[in-house]
């Protein structure tokens, strides 16, 4: 029986860049993306020599915008992950798509080149606070994307949305979700602005001494109250919480982010994508003309060494560390069981002591085998996360 593994795919381009984005993505002409596209579908066929035990249960094309790119370059793509790897016949295949970069014909594309999952990035229901985030959509403009990919046949589909924005309202916020929920789409991703280094917001609200010019960030309390009803609205029209910022319905949990907080083992193509195969991590380089041009001058084998960056073996412990901070991000939490039978030492033998704190600190629960979040671990994640990041000496 082959192993499991999933596939992420890095498309870099959009129309222009958002006001909060730090994601390794920007602008860029039809040649570009078709020389970018060529180099990638090279380094997926030649990755796949290493993963003939392996069959891909997901695919995930990420970015930036991929709908940006014309059907026929994401049909291209997916036929030569068809080509290199074995695909599993229910395999779930994603696609993230902006409003405003899609139509009704791309939408039937898609559905036919395979893809079976759309995630579509909202954002917020109001048209100033998009306005705002320098997305290039009108709610408006959302709601025929959403129609289009329903008429075109796709049944499964995730909204991203955002709190804290700056002008954003608790009343605002509580009418982006009512509007998005009666939608029902299957799956709905709610994080909360980040101010990232090096995005216009930084500059806005971090670099300035007055950033009064701008509209204002939500105060903490506003913050803390759009946290608490997202989990009230939601629950509310049916949506399980089944990860941190992540809800869905019944059955309708992102497979491939499930992979990734359980640490199945992944591959990463294009400029940025990171990469988990066989305990070992790496990233590819960041740098998008270097990319093309390694995959364009060098033989197969030898630019995929040259694209490869910050190359990691994992050690037991890092390993370890990694199955509990990425599976307490799920509300299930983490499987004694499956911990046992990967390390070969139970998690009482490991992380005996931080868990007994935890417990009594109420921050974490154990229950049918399993180690989870209380609603309180939830509110302080990172706190609870960093306890189990142990000195390399402390390894068994």
């Amino acid at each position: 029986m082959k192993q499991e593994l999933e596939i992420y795919i890095h498309i870099p381009f959009c129309v222009q860049k958002c006001a909060y984005c730090d994601f390794l993505s920007g602008p860029a002409g039809r040649e570009e993306q078709e020389a970018y596209v060529r180099a990638l579908r090279r380094e997926i066929s030649t990755a796949s020599k290493m993963a003939e035990e392996y069959e891909v249960s997901t695919v995930f094309l990420g970015g930036g915008t991929p709908s940006i790119l014309p059907p026929e370059a994401v049909d291209g793509i997916l036929r030569t992950v068809r080509e290199s790897f074995s695909l599993s016949p229910n395999a779930e295949i994603t696609m993230e798509l902006n409003p405003g970069t899609d139509g009704k014909e791309k939408m039937e594309a898609y559905r036919k080149a395979g893809i079976n999952r759309l995630s579509i990035g909202l954002q917020s229901a109001n048209d100033q606070e998009l306005h705002t985030l320098g997305r290039i959509h009108t709610w408006q403009d959302f709601r025929n994307t959403y129609e289009a990919a329903r008429k075109a046949g796709f049944a499964n589909i995730n909204i991203d949305l955002m709190s804290a924005i700056p002008g954003q309202t608790l009343k605002s916020y509580e009418k982006t979700l009512e509007r998005v929920c009666s939608l029902c789409p299957e799956h709905i991703s709610a994080y909360s602005l980040i101010l990232e280094e090096g995005t216009l917001f930084w500059d806005w609200y971090e670099k300035t001494d007055h950033p009064k010019d701008h509209p204002p960030l939500p105060d903490e309390e506003t913050e803390r109250q759009m946290y608490e009803r997202t989990k009230e609205i939601l629950h509310g029209y049916g949506y399980e919480r089944y990860e941190i910022s992540n809800y869905a319905k019944k059955g309708k949990e992102c497979r491939h982010n499930i992979g990734y907080w359980r640490r199945i083992p992944y591959l990463g193509f294009g400029v940025g994508a990171a990469s988990l195969f066989e305990e070992q991590r790496w990233s590819n380089l960041r740098d998008r003309k270097k990319y093309v041009e390694i995959w364009s001058e060098n033989e197969p084998k030898e630019a995929l060494l040259l694209t490869r960056e910050e190359v990691q073996k994992l050690s037991g412990r890092e390993a370890q560390e990694e199955t509990m901070f990425l599976g307490l991000r799920m509300m299930e939490g983490v499987s004694e069981a499956e911990f046992a039978a990967r390390f070969h030492h139970t998690v009482e033998e490991i992380y005996g002591d931080e868990i007994r704190e935890l417990e009594q600190e109420h921050l974490i629960q154990r229950k049918q085998g399993r180690i989870a979040l209380t609603d309180h671990g939830i509110d302080v994640s990172n706190y609870v996360m960093a306890c189990f990041l142990k000195e390399e000496e402390e390894e068994i």
